[in-house]
């Protein structure tokens, strides 16, 4: 078990969290969540210990075995993919390597018998002989090739390093396992796979991420962030979700009935208290409203925006045709004879192993970059939008501020009508006036979706549209693409994101690999066989 006491952190002159008092304990996962900036990372980061809280304490037993999912990809670089992931447990990797030190001294002595003997018997009670093979499960699991366990970690991509990561922070069955957007560039087999990890681990999880069927799937609690406290809740997120929205709307309906009542009553008392006839009513009336309990609803730091696209005019029947599409990036065939055509609603997920190959897909239709061979060929009635996986060069503008940065782009250039729209994407008041080169991930995001929503464009493209936002504004985008009525080509790492969405799938591996009308999960199903 772990757990907080009276815990506060601040930085600078703002606090995250305020007198912190939560327990999470052994058998259950909890989904940590709350909105951008509102700490996640930085709890996890205090229950870990690589940062020191402001005021009060972690609570751990020093028996208990803790590990965190490291973000750094390059820590590791000289060392083997296998002692990589060995390093998980700190105290079994470092009597294996004091054990092989001795014995590979040439002067190995008696004195270093009777160490090596004692560190055997170490090593043998914490299961160091199936270390190695444990390793290998787990590396195996999350689809690393036995072939890659020798090789130095500098050798694999990024793809790869993330993975041995992740299985560093499983390795060794720790008490407390704290992970950090750990499905971030795992493929469907290793996102599945770390479910099934997760749904059998008997320790204690604590989790951040955006994947809402993730957390669905694992989750047993939820642990809140929100107005500076964490408030844990029994259930998966969408319970939470659902009860949240509704003790709120059950407040803010009882918090209506009861101001609506005490301006009946003030009322009564103004007109009566000074007739004679009226008096005890009137007093009667004041002792009600005095009993009357109006509670202050806290500002939440958890907001949605709205998002919502309307094309200015239907499109016709021809929507694209793509044909013998080849594309080769630095060396690399990213696309190879590439034939696929696109009908008026559809809604494609486009999939595919590499991420550079979706991009270099997604930038080809957009006519960023042109292709090596093959065609492109929109309808004549086809107007598009573009959402790029890279949006720096929209942000590096002369505009001083998001007002003018959004006019350039809106048929209605009135001052207020921009304002208003930014402000239904959550820049109000002076955050209006930021200057777009100054901008956080997700609110860069917010700005290119405001920019699509006034395209009026009846086809839209996503390349990851939901990385960089919060639980609030993946759903937001979400149920906006729901509704939209035009033709949508997307690619999200995000299960429920493209399950909602989607009714057709495009799988690509250099070459077209299935092309079919189904649901995500339906695709799942079947790759998964």
């Amino acid at each position: 078990m772990i757990s907080t006491s009276n815990l506060s952190v601040k930085f600078g002159g703002r606090t995250l969290f305020d007198d912190v008092n939560v327990k999470f304990t052994p058998g259950n996962c909890y989904g940590l969540i709350g909105a951008n900036g509102a700490g996640k990372s930085t709890f996890l980061k205090v229950l870990s210990k690589d940062i020191e809280s402001t005021e009060g304490q972690v609570i751990m037993d020093s028996s208990l075995r803790l590990s965190f999912l490291k973000q750094d990809q390059n820590a590791y670089d000289e060392y083997t993919v296998l002692n990589t992931v060995l390093m998980g447990n700190t105290k079994l990797y470092a009597v294996m390597t004091e054990k092989d030190a001795l014995y590979a001294k040439p002067d190995f002595n008696e004195e270093d018998g009777i160490r090596a003997s004692d560190l055997e018997a170490e090593f043998a009670e914490m299961n160091g002989y199936e270390a190695e093979s444990e390793a290998g499960v787990l590396l195996a699991g999350l689809g690393i090739p036995a072939d890659d366990n020798e090789k130095l970690m500098k050798e694999l991509d990024g793809s790869l390093k993330v993975k041995i990561l992740l299985a560093q922070a499983l390795f060794g069955k720790p008490d407390i396992l704290l992970l950090d957007e750990p499905t971030n560039h795992l493929d469907i087999q290793a996102i599945k796979w770390l479910e099934d990890f997760l749904f059998d681990f008997e320790n204690t999880v604590i989790v951040v991420s955006h994947d809402r069927h993730f957390m669905n799937t694992v989750c047993t609690h939820i642990a809140d962030i929100d107005f500076k406290k964490i408030t844990t809740y029994t259930g998966n997120y969408e319970f939470w979700r659902q009860t949240s929205q509704l003790n709120q709307q059950l407040r803010a309906d009882q918090n209506k009935k009861a101001s609506a009542k005490a301006e009946e009553l003030k009322k009564f008392i103004a007109r009566f208290s000074a007739n004679a006839s009226k008096s005890k009513q009137a007093t009667s009336r004041q002792k009600q409203l005095e009993k009357l309990e109006i509670e202050d609803m806290p500002v939440s730091s958890r907001k949605y925006p709205f998002v919502g696209f309307n094309s200015i005019r239907d499109a016709g029947n021809d929507i694209l045709n793509v044909s013998g599409l080849s594309k080769t990036i630095n060396g690399e065939e990213l696309l190879r004879n590439i034939s696929f055509q696109v009908k008026k609603g559809d809604k494609i997920a486009i999939l595919g192993k590499s991420d550079v190959a979706k991009t270099a897909l997604f930038d080809l239709l957009a006519g960023e970059i042109e292709p090596d061979a093959g065609k492109i060929e929109w309808g004549v009635t086809v107007t598009k939008s573009y959402f790029p996986s890279d949006n720096t060069k929209y942000f590096q503008t002369d505009e001083d501020n998001l007002v003018d940065w959004l006019r350039q782009y809106s048929t209605d250039k009135d001052e207020t009508f921009v304002r208003g729209f930014l402000g239904k994407m959550l820049f109000s008041k002076d955050e209006a006036f930021k200057s777009p080169k100054v901008l956080s991930g997700g609110e860069r995001v917010r700005c290119m979706l405001s920019k699509m929503m006034l395209s009026g464009a009846n086809v839209l493209m996503f390349d990851h549209p939901t990385a960089h936002l919060d639980l609030e504004s993946v759903t937001a985008v979400n149920d906006g693409l729901k509704r939209f009525n035009g033709t949508v080509i997307f690619t999200s790492q995000d299960h429920e994101f493209v399950q909602t969405i989607a009714d057709r799938i495009i799988d690509i591996d250099v070459e077209l690999k299935e092309d079919k009308y189904m649901t995500y999960d339906e695709y799942i199903q079947k790759s998964l066989g």
